[in-house]
């Protein structure tokens, strides 16, 4: 073996050790703090005051879900457990819908529904695991994976935190002071992943140095598998709506340089005028949106749920463009 064989196995095996996994006793407890902040049961974990209703309820996160999808892809443990056990590419819709309905549930449900998308998302990872089938990055072949990883955990969260904050800011002003305030109460949605609050950068500025580190670090690293899933996501394989020009443009020049790269994405003239294009008229339409064509299904169930009132067709459409289903699960 060779000195760089010997540290990429170093770097595989690096944390895995037994209490970076989220077992469930671990997960009760963070969800026990959680439970100790909700102010108002029905109103959920965060509330119609909250910066994240504010930001999550925008139909406009749209934008940002090839990014998420691609970030996610640059984490070999993400990359081959989407392969192995998910149906991203046979059914990229479905997909879709199963991320949109965990974090809308957690966002926007009453606290019940929070805390049982919560459970249902720990008991889903517990079956995820396995063994990466070839050397990427920092990570050898035959290394062991484990969806509760908390490391890997919190890049998946960091990739979600990050795109929604770009996708409003494309179409909203977004000041300092909102990332921030964003930012701190996304740690309670991380404790729903079962991410403890001590594994997170501190601030907004320490969460965007993380992301600066990891994608220059060999936690990350894309191949063949990777960039091929990229590509036929980017083109819309499996399903029979294929992405427009812009919006492929936009998820390329999001992108850092590196793995614009290392997915072979091409950021030339004509993506660039694509990408202008867009900033211009988007803000204009998303704004001119009326509310049930503008805020997210979820958001609309969950306003109707504190005013004492069942989603009506427009809320119940939406949702099932958005997760999937007409109503918001682990309900009455």
């Amino acid at each position: 073996m060779s000195a760089l064989e010997g540290e990429t196995v170093d770097r595989s095996n690096r944390g895995m050790e037994r209490d970076a996994l989220v077992t469930r006793e671990a997960l009760e407890a963070l969800l026990g703090r959680v439970e100790r902040r909700i102010e108002n049961p029905r109103a959920g974990i965060f509330g119609p005051d909250s910066m994240t209703w504010r930001i999550n309820r925008e139909g406009a996160l749209f934008l940002g879900a090839g990014r998420a999808a691609l970030l996610q892809l640059a984490h070999p443990w993400v990359a081959v457990a989407l392969e192995q056990h998910s149906s991203l590419m046979a059914n990229p819709i479905a997909r879709f819908h199963n991320t949109f309905r965990v974090v809308f549930t957690m966002v926007f449900g009453s606290a019940e529904q929070a805390l049982g998308a919560a459970r249902s998302l720990h008991a889903l990872h517990t079956r995820i695991g396995g063994q990466l089938p070839s050397a990427v990055a920092g990570y050898a072949r035959g290394s062991r994976y484990e969806a509760n990883f908390v490391p890997a955990l919190v890049w998946v969260y960091a990739t979600l935190v990050e795109s929604a904050v770009e996708a409003y800011s494309l179409v909203l002003p977004l000041t300092g002071a909102d990332r921030e305030t964003y930012y701190s109460e996304s740690k309670m949605l991380a404790g729903l992943f079962g991410i403890p609050e001590e594994a997170l950068p501190g601030d907004w500025s320490a969460f965007e140095a993380y992301m600066r580190a990891m994608w220059a670090s060999e936690d990350l690293g894309i191949d063949e598998r990777s960039r091929g899933m990229a590509q036929r996501l980017l083109a819309g394989a499996g399903s029979w709506v294929r992405p427009p020009e812009w919006y492929r443009a936009l998820t390329t020049a999001w992108m850092p340089e590196r793995f614009r790269v290392e997915f072979g994405l091409s950021l030339g003239p004509e993506e660039e005028r694509e990408v202008l294009r867009a900033k211009r008229w988007l803000p204009r339409v998303f704004r001119a949106l009326p509310f049930s064509m503008r805020f997210v299904g979820p958001y609309q169930e969950a306003r109707a749920r504190l005013a004492g009132r069942k989603p009506g067709w427009r809320a119940r459409t939406s949702n099932r463009f958005w997760i999937g289903q007409s109503r918001l699960p682990f309900g009455e």
